[in-house]
């Protein structure tokens, strides 16, 4: 039986839910700091209307067009292009594997905080006593129980929110979205009212304008848009082939983009506020507090738990419970598009699917929980997003706007609408995204050539990055050939 939303409401809060991620609270505030403050909204809001709407856009309309997950419509357009949505899907795999031992840490820290066990040293407690760091990628040490355990109920939750696939995701949903929102509100609240706050958003927010001056600059606006929305994951377009015949595509992209962009800049309210409170307690200026990544909610946030005047408690666990279901929509929207797709064309058992895609997964997580764990999640993190994610863009604009009629697919989104878009979609999936996003990954070789990512090791880099694109470029071309069920 066909998998269908039950309701627009689900389709829409799925769709937020797999493109508002961690990275909206500790990429987003950092890159816009970084990049002109407050100016960097004007190259932000540009790709999101050149890039990040109108792929966004394309995904639904194939996937609803051919009411199949991203390889088989993808291979409705052109039977080779099958082998680029198997990579898309391995490439949200491979983010799946330790995006999930991010959840973990997050299961414990939320036990953390019952009684602020990271004590005074946050920085210490973390890298030393928790993931009792190794001085190198290739020196791996042992497994790390309790993050193991972190991840065990990470993937146990992440197959129960698919256990019958569309139908279960839509009632999830309704909380894993909902509530960080809730959360992130509250604590936008909270830091508005903290001593410093108003500093804090100074950093966050002063215009540079010179800054735009600076393609860097644009090509981050790009990176960040592509990377929130969940573009090129086969994400979008999986969920889009649950959707009725007759529902709306065009008001449904830009939607869930504004949503995210949205959540992402009030997020922002949220972290420079609460480090603007840091810097006034440690006396150290708002620059030298401002961190991103896991550093900033492992460590720099714990910190700030803990100098709240009171309801210290409260917060930690309001914080880390918003992790947890920030991050659990977009784990298992990454494993949903898989367990679809293996399910439509070998017609396996979702009950199998699910199963085992969580013990694989779960397996090469293992290796995240190591003590180098970070330096390998770093790398494959970072391999996965700059290269393999990227590709997957350019390969999509082309497939549709060089080697398909394009026009009918726009035609066929505002035949599907309330309000229809017109021809600056067709120049910005034929020219203007591949020409930016290619840019992007030109800059990024380029990089990779001249010195290796994160100062580590040539062979960690291979290992943890090209190996890992090479593999999922072979496994993608196998489960192109391997015959389906007819």
């Amino acid at each position: 039986m066909k998998e269908i939303w039950q309701s627009r409401t689900s389709f829409v809060l799925a769709s937020i839910g797999s493109a508002i991620g961690l990275g909206n609270i500790w990429r987003f505030p950092y890159v816009c700091y970084e990049c002109g403050g407050g100016a960097f909204l004007i190259p932000f809001l540009v790709a999101l209307l050149t890039a990040g709407i109108p792929l966004m856009v394309l995904e639904y309309s194939v996937g609803h067009k051919f009411s199949k997950p991203a390889p088989l419509a993808l291979g409705n357009l052109k039977k080779g292009f099958e082998i680029l949505g198997w990579f898309a899907l391995l490439v949200g795999f491979g983010i799946a594997t330790y995006y999930a031992v991010i959840m973990g840490w997050a299961f414990n820290y939320l036990g953390y905080s019952l009684n602020m066990a990271w004590g005074d040293n946050t920085q210490g407690f973390f890298f030393n006593q928790f993931l009792k760091i190794s001085e190198s990628p290739m020196q791996l040490g042992s497994v790390q129980w309790m993050i193991a355990l972190g991840l065990i109920l990470t993937w146990i939750a992440i197959v129960a929110s698919i256990w019958k696939g569309a139908k279960t995701v839509g009632k999830v949903v309704y909380f894993t979205v909902i509530i960080p929102w809730i959360i992130l509100l509250v604590f936008v609240a909270r830091g508005l009212t903290l001593p410093g706050a108003l500093e804090g958003l100074k950093y966050y927010l002063t215009p540079n304008f010179s800054a735009l001056l600076n393609y860097r600059v644009w090509l981050h606006a790009y990176s960040q848009v592509f990377f929130s929305l969940t573009i090129g994951f086969g994400v979008q377009m999986t969920y889009a082939s649950f959707l009725p015949r007759d529902s709306d595509v065009v008001n449904n992209a830009f939607l869930v983009s504004l949503a995210d962009a949205a959540t992402a800049f009030v997020g922002g309210f949220a972290v420079f506020s609460t480090l603007g409170y840091y810097a006034n307690q440690t006396g150290l200026p708002v620059s030298e507090v401002v961190q991103s990544g896991p550093q900033l909610a492992f460590v720099t946030y714990p910190t700030i738990i803990r100098l709240l005047p009171f309801g210290s408690v409260i917060f930690g666990v309001l914080f880390f419970l918003m992790l947890l279901t920030l991050g659990i929509d977009s784990a298992f929207s990454l494993v949903e598009a898989g367990a679809a797709s293996l399910i439509e064309k070998f017609n396996f058992k979702r009950v199998h699917v699910n199963i085992g895609f969580a013990i694989v997964a779960g397996l090469i997580g293992l290796i995240y929980t190591t003590r180098s764990g970070l330096y390998w999640l770093d790398i494959v993190d970072y391999f996965m997003n700059n290269f393999g994610l990227l590709v997957v863009g350019i390969l999509m604009c082309i497939a549709v706007g060089w080697f398909y009629k394009h026009e009918e697919i726009r035609e066929y989104a505002n035949g599907k609408s309330d309000f229809t878009i017109g021809r600056w979609w067709d120049f910005s999936v034929k020219y203007l995204t591949p020409i930016v996003v290619g840019a992007l990954f030109i800059t990024n070789v380029v990089d990779r050539v001249k010195a290796a990512y994160g100062g580590y090791s040539r062979i960690a880099e291979f290992l943890g990055g090209w190996l890992v694109i090479i593999v999922f470029v072979v496994v993608a071309v196998i489960l192109f050939k391997k015959k389906g069920r007819s």
